[in-house]
């Protein structure tokens, strides 16, 4: 045999065993596919969320991938689009490589505001003031102004009582039972400011509260 009958041949065999390879895995392909179920997206982290992680964009892009897997092995209400979770909050904590799925997502929960603390050496008092509404419930230093009762001369007298006052909360404009138009808050008093307001609530014509302008006091 010739050499070149002989190479011939052996590309020839060469060839038949390539075909032979490329159906028998085809032939397995169309096996496991026929066990398992045909390739389904999902989303997966690929890297560790705690609890109440939000799943913003920027996480979105940087920690989901998207992987097929055998329809056989998808979890139930797996999700299988990045842009699905978008938007929406873990709510447990999750190791990476974990399937995105409904039951794991939520919508994000309204997170509480935390309250303003009295602040070092003060204390949290609730008072009676007047025209407490224009400071709209956003808690702030604030100026409590005493006006006194009318005296011989026919008018009373305003003093600053407490300056830079942290105002914890208010309740709402005119919601105090004490009488008409009073707004019950609570401010971040010392002790000496809680004992001189506490007494002007018994004697004052009127505390009012303004937008603090100057220091504790």
């Amino acid at each position: 045999m010739s050499r070149r009958r002989r190479a011939a041949l052996l590309l020839g065999v060469a060839g038949l065993a390539a075909a032979v390879a490329m159906a028998m895995v085809s032939g397995y392909s169309s096996s496991v596919a026929e066990s398992y179920g045909a390739l389904r997206p999902v989303i997966v982290l690929t890297e560790a969320a705690p609890g109440g992680r939000r799943i913003s964009p920027e996480l979105a892009a940087r920690g989901l991938e998207v992987r097929q897997v055998p329809a056989r092995f998808v979890p139930a209400g797996a999700i299988a689009s990045p842009e699905r979770a978008v938007g929406l909050e873990t709510v447990g904590p999750m190791p990476a490589g974990s399937y995105l799925t409904g039951n794991s997502l939520r919508p994000p929960r309204k997170r509480k505001p935390k309250e303003p603390l009295p602040g070092k050496g003060r204390h949290a008092v609730e008072i009676e003031v007047s025209g407490a509404g224009a400071l709209s419930g956003v808690p702030g230093p604030v100026d409590v102004l005493v006006t006194t009762e009318p005296g011989p001369a026919g008018h009373g007298r305003t003093n600053v009582a407490a300056s830079g006052v942290p105002l914890i909360s208010v309740e709402g404009a005119g919601t105090s039972d004490s009488g008409p138009g009073l707004t019950r808050v609570t401010l971040g008093l010392t002790r000496p400011q809680a004992i001189r307001l506490i007494g002007a609530e018994s004697y004052a014509r009127r505390i009012t509260l303004l937008p603090g302008s100057g220091g504790p006091r």
